[in-house]
């Protein structure tokens, strides 16, 4: 049973997790996960983390409050229908996704993918991605290796393929020594 939901999870991307209810009528409060928050605007389908299998929710009415989104959905009604599914994420189908400029990618596509240097050296893989004011920094893990925080910049990137599963790099002089524990 964990292996469907970890692909059906894999083929989605998560835009939000509830945080909790909100009043007694089935709203609730959504913490966003997604750069662009007024996409909840204009979201009309989306898909609960039930634990088990999606859910699909259709969203009547998204409105703000400080860093939060409440959400309104046609399958609940009342606060006990929605309670349980608290700290649950809420998901979007790669259709329905924020649509990407150029040589941007979703985070969740570029962690796994296998790193080599342009001098082929294998730099590990990329681990996480940390998102910064100035630029994004992909994290670069080999076991038994310092990890390396490479800045999200085309002097560092030189090319991103997604199919194929891997990043090439440049390491520009120094930036081993900078990441040294």
């Amino acid at each position: 049973m964990k292996k469907v939901q970890e692909d059906w999870k894999e083929e989605m991307l998560q835009v939000g997790v509830l945080t909790n209810t909100h009043g007694v009528r089935g709203e609730v409060k959504v913490y966003p996960t997604t750069d662009d928050v007024m996409r909840f605007k204009k979201l009309k389908q989306v898909f609960l983390d039930t634990g088990k299998e999606p859910m699909e929710l259709q969203v009547t009415q998204a409105r703000f409050f400080k860093n939060l989104v409440i959400l309104k959905f046609k399958e609940f009604d009342n606060i006990n229908d929605v309670e349980k599914y608290k700290s649950r994420g809420l998901y979007v189908t790669r259709e329905n996704a924020v649509k990407l400029a150029p040589n941007e990618y979703f985070v969740a596509d570029l962690i796994g993918l296998k790193a080599a240097g342009d001098d082929g050296e294998d730099l590990g893989e990329v681990k996480d991605v940390l998102q910064t004011g100035a630029n994004d920094i992909y994290v670069l893990h080999k076991d038994g290796e310092d990890d390396i925080l490479l800045p999200a910049i085309k002097d560092c990137v030189k090319n991103v393929n997604i199919e194929e599963g891997t990043i090439t790099v440049h390491l520009l002089n120094g930036l081993r020594d900078i990441n040294k524990k």
